[in-house]
C-alpha cells in the first residue's frame, strides 16, 4: 500500500495567494496556473492553463459554497502540485449551486497518475467542505496562514 499525499505536499505558500483583486473566471484560471507553473521550471503557464481548461470544459469544477477545485492532468510533472487563491469578492464560476466562488484550490498531476489523483481530490473536496475550514480560510490574512490552515492534517480518528 503507497502512502498518501498530503496537501503539504502539494502546496507551499509561495503557491498561495490571498485578497486577489481577480474579477473573472479566466484570469482566476491564468493566476492558477502562474503560481503552478512557476514552481516548476519545465513547466510553462500555458501548459497548465490549457489543462485546467480542458477539464473545466467538461463541467464546472465549482463544488458549492464558494469553493472551486479545478484540475488536470500534464505530461510534463512528475509529481503533483497545488495552488490556492482566496479572492476579495466572489466571482461567477458557474458552480453547481449557483453560487459565485472566494476560495479555489487548482490540482494537476502527473498525466498517468489516476487512482493517486482521485485520492487528492477526494481528500481537497472533503477538506474545503468543511465548513470551519472554509471560515478560518476566509479570515486568513496572508499566504501564510492560508497555506498554514490548508496544510494542517486532521487527526486521525
Amino acid at each position: 500500500m503507497t502512502r498518501s499525499i498530503t496537501i503539504g505536499e502539494l502546496l507551499d505558500q509561495q503557491r498561495v495567494a490571498t485578497d486577489s483583486g481577480i474579477t473573472s473566471k479566466k484570469r482566476l484560471m491564468e493566476l492558477l496556473s502562474e503560481l503552478i507553473a512557476d514552481a516548476a521550471p519545465d513547466l510553462g503557464g500555458n501548459e497548465v492553463l490549457n489543462s485546467l481548461l480542458r477539464r473545466e470544459r467538461l463541467g464546472s469544477t465549482g463544488l458549492g459554497r464558494g469553493v472551486a477545485l479545478p484540475h488536470g492532468r500534464l505530461a510534463e510533472i512528475d509529481r503533483a502540485m497545488g495552488a490556492f487563491v482566496k479572492l476579495e469578492k466572489p466571482i461567477d464560476y458557474d458552480a453547481m449551486d449557483g453560487m459565485p466562488v472566494d476560495l479555489v484550490f487548482a490540482l494537476v498531476v502527473p498525466e498517468k497518475a489516476t487512482e493517486g489523483h482521485l485520492e487528492i481530490l477526494a481528500r481537497l473536496a472533503e477538506k474545503l467542505g468543511n465548513q470551519t475550514t472554509c471560515e478560518q480560510l476566509r479570515a486568513a490574512a496572508n499566504p501564510a496562514e492560508a497555506c498554514e490552515i490548508l496544510c494542517q492534517e486532521a487527526p486521525d480518528s
